[in-house]
């Protein structure tokens, strides 16, 4: 039986030997569950409508010309932003597969060899996760779809200041959404639109297999006990309430005879902090500011609590934490960088897991988004200290903690999906060359009105999440990656822990 506690609602990925060591899971099943599922029915959206039908969209996606071989295409992956590098940096140094048999073998040769890529970041309209907040959910599918026309298409704008799109870019064989709450909203909408398409493409969702990475990891106890997993992701993703969805629908199937208990928890902001998001982490400033959109000091189950101030251990240089006390008081606290949102969403997971009142302890940690993979080795961290943290000579925490507590990365079950898709399709490219990867990044279009935009350029909160959908406005344009879109702070970052997709990336950038 799976049980849940729902609220409003722990990789560095330089190395797959140290993904295997912390994973601990060895294998994955076939796909399936809520998310995705082909008997889901979905009516086309005004989108969907002009990318199939209506030749005078701008839309329109004239899929009768899409090539019939589509072998040496390129492998179309998604996101909101740079953490969908983390799927595509499995995807470029997999090797779990015999490359000859197919078999689930290390033979010293990447899995993708010779595969070329398209990576797309949709970074003028992220955070995703707060579309569903804001009521814009239709708007948001609207968003994914477009993510998907433009990885299925040929074109691509060349600056922010063009009209028409006069760059010729490759079609993508195959699409990867490596960003779960696109997953959660609009891969139901993208399956509808291929199937109709004839284009013969598949699209691959990061959430059914981190789901099938779970139960494949708790089945390895042949005991079956009672077991708790936590799911760490957007606002967006719990809000679909699609992991826990697919947890609960795979569990007949699954054959697991234990109860599972699920925690969900909506990381405000966390994903925006590592991609740097102003709002939510500005390493320029020294105090705290009116335009932070974090978590607070308060009192409610998703705010920061002073009491737990010593379960947190908060990093306080370089002005990690920005605040201001009075006669000994709080007065404002705010999170000034990945690593401190890190750890306060973790601590808050388990005070849920604990505020449940279900004892069995948590054994696996989903990480639903694909930024939080870049602060695995704080989470691990994170959790040895909250395991050895007590209060009162009681270590409050240990009790919750499975003993071989793992954190599942959906990027390595997503990839190996890939994989086995494409070779059951008969569609890998098996060059004898080394592959390539384009990239491309969405940016605000030019001639919008000054109100439409924030002080760095960027779409405001306010018209961002304002905007309707159904239109043929082109508010933001997709346009090749370049340094003046990518912070050096984050090329630092996607340097060290996504080396193989910044070295691909970094021949490409002006």
């Amino acid at each position: 039986m799976v049980h849940s506690t729902i609220t409003n609602s722990v990789m560095k990925l330089s190395a797959l030997k140290k993904y295997a060591a912390l994973l601990g899971i060895s294998a994955i099943m076939a796909s399936c569950g809520a998310v995705g599922s082909k008997d889901e029915k979905v009516e086309l959206s005004p989108i969907m409508k002009k990318a199939l039908e209506d030749k005078t969209s701008r839309f329109y996606a004239n899929f009768e010309e899409f090539p019939q071989d589509k072998k040496m295409l390129p492998i179309g992956v998604f996101d909101s932003g740079t953490g969908g590098l983390t799927v595509l940096e499995v995807m470029l140094s997999l090797d779990k597969m015999d490359n000859i048999t197919g078999k689930m073998c290390s033979d010293g040769i990447p899995d993708f060899a010779g595969e070329n890529f398209t990576f797309l970041g949709d970074m003028a309209n992220m955070p995703y996760g707060n579309y569903a907040a804001e009521n814009k959910e239709q708007f948001f599918k609207e968003l994914v779809v477009k993510d998907a026309l433009f990885l299925l298409g040929d074109k691509y704008y060349k600056s922010s200041m063009d009209e028409e799109p006069t760059g010729v870019k490759e079609k993508s064989k195959i699409l990867v959404i490596a960003c779960n709450t696109a997953t959660a909203w609009g891969l139901n909408d993208i399956q509808v639109m291929l199937d109709k398409s004839g284009t013969g493409v598949k699209v691959i969702g990061v959430i059914n297999a981190g789901v099938n990475a779970f139960y494949d990891n708790i089945k390895k106890d042949s005991l079956q006990p009672p077991t708790t997993v936590g799911v760490l992701a957007t606002k967006g993703t719990i809000s679909s309430n699609a992991y826990e969805r697919t947890i609960r629908e795979m569990y007949p199937q699954e054959g697991y005879a234990g109860e599972i208990n699920v925690v969900n928890h909506a990381c405000a902001g966390f994903a925006e902090s590592v991609d740097m998001e102003k709002d939510f982490v500005n390493v320029a400033l020294d105090a705290p500011r009116a335009d932070y959109r974090g978590p607070k000091m308060g009192l409610g189950p998703d705010d920061i609590k002073e009491e737990l101030l010593p379960a947190y251990n908060f990093t306080y240089g370089k002005n990690d934490i920005l605040y201001k006390k009075e006669n000994g008081k709080f007065t404002e606290f705010q999170l000034n960088s990945a690593a401190n949102y890190a750890r306060f969403h973790l601590v808050t997971l388990l005070e849920k897991h604990i505020a449940s009142g279900n004892k069995a302890p948590m054994k696996n940690i989903i990480l639903g988004c694909t930024h939080y993979p870049f602060l695995l080795d704080t989470l691990v961290k994170a959790v040895e200290e909250l395991r050895a943290y007590s209060v009162n000579g009681r270590r409050i925490y240990n009790d919750v903690l499975a003993e071989d507590l793992s954190f599942i990365d959906p990027a390595l079950f997503t990839a190996i999906e890939c994989y086995q898709t494409l070779r059951e399709d008969k569609n890998l490219a098996l060059r004898t060359t080394d592959g390539k990867v384009d990239a491309y990044v969405s940016v605000p279009a030019y001639g919008l009105a000054p109100e439409c935009l924030d002080a760095n350029g960027n779409l405001s909160y306010d018209f961002k999440y304002g905007r309707e959908y159904g239109t043929e406005d082109m508010t933001t344009l997709f346009v090749p990656i370049s340094r003046r879109y990518v912070s050096k702070e984050n090329l630092a970052r996607l340097e060290a822990l996504v080396p193989y997709s910044y070295s691909q990336i970094n021949k490409i950038m002006e």
